[in-house]
């Protein structure tokens, strides 16, 4: 957890140090409540470097098993990762406000598995290297203003989600 909270300032004060920085917004609607999404966009190769880093899996390089098996995770941290799942098989995704909803439902099955995660330890480090670019990946999906762009990004969360069955039980 305390890795995760680093590295998402780390994130921030990365973004707010780069130059010619403009913000743009968007609003979508969710369930009757209407979103609005900042995102600020360093120049114009910035959304497509971070759909780029979104796609990356060289997560894959760094997880490891239990000596061969399958690390244990705690159940509120495998529950979500199957409402994560579901919601993947689920949720149609033909417009963009598809992939923003789905990137909405995806961050709430995300906090609900860091907020409920009792796992120390090695199990604990290897699920952060396995959740840590899936929320980059999320993150990519919210703020994504292409059809094209947020099909590979939701086909590469689909990826790193079951993936999660390879590495944890």
């Amino acid at each position: 957890m305390k890795k995760s909270i680093l590295a998402f300032l780390l994130m921030v004060l990365i973004l707010s140090s780069c130059n010619n920085t403009k913000k743009e917004e968007q609003t979508t609607e969710h369930d009757s409540h209407e979103i609005t999404v900042v995102k600020t966009v360093t120049d114009e190769n910035h959304e497509t470097t971070q759909v780029n880093s979104a796609l990356n899996n060289n997560w894959m390089d760094k997880i490891q098993l239990d000596s061969g098996a399958k690390w244990l995770a705690n159940i509120e941290t495998t529950k979500g990762v199957q409402k994560m799942k579901d919601l993947l098989k689920a949720r149609l995704t033909n417009t963009l406000t598809d992939y923003h909803n789905l990137a909405l439902e995806l961050t709430q099955a995300k906090n609900h598995i860091i907020k409920e995660c009792t796992m120390k330890g090695p199990p604990h480090d290897n699920l952060h290297v396995w959740l840590l670019p899936l929320m980059e990946k999320i993150d990519a999906l919210t703020v994504t203003v292409n059809i094209e762009e947020a099909a590979k990004i939701k086909d590469s969360i689909v990826e790193n989600v079951y993936t999660y069955d390879i590495y944890f039980k």
